[in-house]
């Protein structure tokens, strides 16, 4: 979903990072502020005056999203799901859980919780601007009035129930009450959200078509994301149900390719990275695993020492974010690729490497079990021959 991200500050224990697309939606606010939105409704006002109102009103975007989904969070941490933290981006913000709410209670709070932080946010803004109306200063009376009806506006969108929006979670909680299926819900929510998708990419063709480009290719952008978000998503759900309680030593590789902690940078790039084209490596001594060694740390070696180097010389410890048992739960060794971002987990116990597990064994998994339920569920639905 994300391209780039920096860290900006964190906030109650939550990481809040920005995307390098929000750059992009900043300048493009600011501009939109300060020379067509600002000089419309109050006149009269110095240029640099505008500018200031257009960061202004910028930053209190960015706080306002902010803060939207720091509720979420909050929320989420309480019936202690994990949270990587809060990205924004170009499309808005979003919370990131590596793991799906335990029950449709928990999905509803959760997701009711970002537009009722809005509407407050929006109803905090409106009293201060009239604050700010009555000590007559008009540049801090409108940035704050523009907040106020931003929010409301962003609290209602987000409340179309369309999934994965918030109130398409709301939506598929109340769903997933009724049925006890979260991957039925899961499923109606996400088409909803997808034809919701479709309708945007409409209206922002016709939009262009009649003149208004710029209102149309945002619509057409974000009911892109809203289709494709939609569509991971629910692949997601399917992919935790598929194997929620599946052991790691079920996927995993059992004769994994290991590094000899004797060989050198050489013959590691050469006999194993070139040959199997694994980023990261076990590294063994008769069976007992001592290290790993990843391109990135061979990257660091000069190639006029790789034949002096050794693997022992550069491995580090094998890290908590890199390694399961074989007993671990499939779904959180796929958290765990997820957070790290690695596709293969190294698989040890007692201090001997036992197996690799890879992301693609467990998405080879999925897709053939889905497969094989549809099959047999596309089956089910057929009637006998002679039957009514």
């Amino acid at each position: 979903m994300f391209g780039r991200r920096y860290h900006l500050f964190n906030l109650s224990g939550f990481a809040v990072s920005i995307d390098a697309s929000w750059f992009l939606l900043a300048i493009l606010i600011v501009w939109s502020l300060a020379t067509s939105v600002f000089p419309v409704y109050y006149r009269g006002l110095a240029p640099g005056v505008y500018w200031a109102m257009g960061v202004a009103g910028a930053i209190g975007l960015f706080l306002s999203i902010v803060i939207h989904e720091f509720f979420h969070s909050v929320v989420a941490r309480r019936y202690g799901l994990p949270m990587k933290g809060i990205t924004l981006f170009i499309f808005g913000g979003v919370a990131e859980m590596t793991e799906e709410p335990p029950s449709a209670k928990v999905e509803f709070r959760m997701a009711i919780a970002g537009p009722l932080a809005s509407f407050g946010i929006a109803a905090v803004c409106y009293v201060l601007a009239l604050g700010a109306a009555r000590l007559a200063s008009v540049p801090a009376s409108a940035v704050l009035a523009y907040l106020a009806l931003l929010n409301v506006a962003l609290a209602i969108f987000n409340l179309i129930p369309a999934f994965p929006l918030d109130g398409g979670r709301v939506l598929r909680s109340l769903l997933w009450s009724r049925w006890k299926n979260l991957r039925r819900a899961t499923r109606v929510a996400a088409r909803i959200g997808s034809g919701f998708g479709a309708l945007l990419i409409v209206a922002g063709v016709v939009s262009v078509l009649f003149g208004d480009v710029i209102q149309g290719i945002w619509w057409f952008l974000i009911g892109l994301f809203v289709r494709g978000a939609a569509s991971s998503s629910y692949q997601q759900v399917l992919l935790r149900r598929a194997l929620e309680g599946e052991p790691v030593s079920r996927f995993m590789t059992t004769q994994p390719v290991s590094v000899p902690s004797t060989a050198s940078i050489r013959d590691l790039v050469e006999n194993f990275i070139y040959r199997y084209h694994f980023k990261l490596f076990p590294v063994t001594d008769d069976g007992r695993l001592v290290g790993c060694i990843s391109t990135r740390q061979v990257k660091t070696i000069p190639q006029s020492e790789w034949e002096q180097r050794t693997v022992a010389s550069v491995m580090d410890q094998c890290s908590p974010g890199s390694m399961v048992t074989p007993e671990t739960d499939a779904i959180h060794a796929m958290a765990l690729m997820q957070r790290s971002g690695a596709s293969r987990l190294i698989v040890a116990r007692d201090g001997t490497l036992v197996g690799v597990i890879a992301l693609k064994d467990l998405l080879d998994f999925l897709a053939l079990k889905i497969e094989l339920e549809d099959g047999r569920a596309a089956t089910a639905r057929t009637p006998a021959p002679g039957g009514r």
